[in-house]
């Protein structure tokens, strides 16, 4: 059973009808805020009630052990992405740039040059209509620390101390913390973090598609943002990696329903 929330659902309907025909069960979660932060909250709850079930979390969010398992599977990327660059260019790069949510993808791409203090990493979060709104997602950003899921990490709170809810135009980048790895990498000054708005990563997004014929995916097209602003004030010689961490077929009709509504 794949468990999301009912605004992930309509989202991401084009995912979740390619795990229905596969043999998935997907169910979605209307409380809260209907998005991560919820079937997040409903998975827990169903894998304690159930002895049997074995709980599998795709991000790098949770308690131990998940964070760690997370980041094993997923260091595969920069792996892959350092030994390509090596071949290609003689070299590292500069900069590698991820886009971040709870942050998978990001330390994925981050792992394997962490110790490269000549390599820049930066993490992109959600700015969502803007960090002078509460329409974002920049947890840390403009977060504060504190506990969540079972982790001790940055996420944006209520005055209350309960958990804000947050905003973006991405399914996959609206979650109120972020992985404790990530802010232990904001604390030690290695990854340095910043936003991108909603149009930032609208606008990158048709920028890829047109000059490259690659359609990235709504999450990764923050990245993609911060990379446009960096490259200008850069030499023709730096080295930029941009993780696009998906592709962006799911999200077609939601850009085609932003860009209407901005007529």
């Amino acid at each position: 059973m794949s468990i999301w929330g009912a605004e992930d659902v309509e989202r991401q309907r084009l995912n979740v009808f390619r795990m229905e025909m596969m043999g998935a069960t997907v169910h979605a979660v209307e409380t809260g805020t209907r998005t991560l932060k919820d079937a997040v909250d409903a998975a827990f709850g169903a894998w304690m009630n159930d002895l049997e079930a074995f709980y599998v979390l795709g991000s790098a969010v949770g308690p131990h052990p998940y964070p760690t398992i997370v980041h094993e599977f997923q260091k595969v990327i920069s792996e892959e992405s350092r030994r390509q660059i090596l071949e290609k260019e003689g070299r590292l790069p500069d900069y590698v740039i991820a886009c971040v949510g709870g942050g998978s993808n990001a330390i994925g791409a981050f792992s394997q040059y962490v110790a490269d203090e000549e390599v820049k990493l930066v993490g992109v979060e959600a700015a969502g209509h803007g960090l002078d709104t509460d329409k974002h997602a920049a947890t840390m950003t403009k977060g504060s620390v504190g506990i969540v899921d079972g982790m001790k990490t940055y996420a944006v709170f209520k005055e209350d101390g309960e958990l804000a809810p947050v905003y973006s135009i991405s399914a996959g980048l609206d979650y109120p913390g972020v992985g404790p790895e990530h802010a232990y990498f904001k604390d030690s000054g290695r990854v340095e973090y910043v936003a991108a708005t909603d149009e930032e990563a609208v606008q990158a997004l048709l920028l890829l598609s047109k000059t490259e014929g690659i359609i990235p995916a709504i999450e990764s097209s923050h990245a993609i943002a911060e990379a446009v602003k960096r490259a200008p004030k850069l030499s023709k010689d730096e080295i930029i990696i941009i993780n696009v961490s998906g592709r962006g077929d799911k999200d077609v009709a939601a850009i085609a329903d932003y860009l209407e509504a901005k007529k």
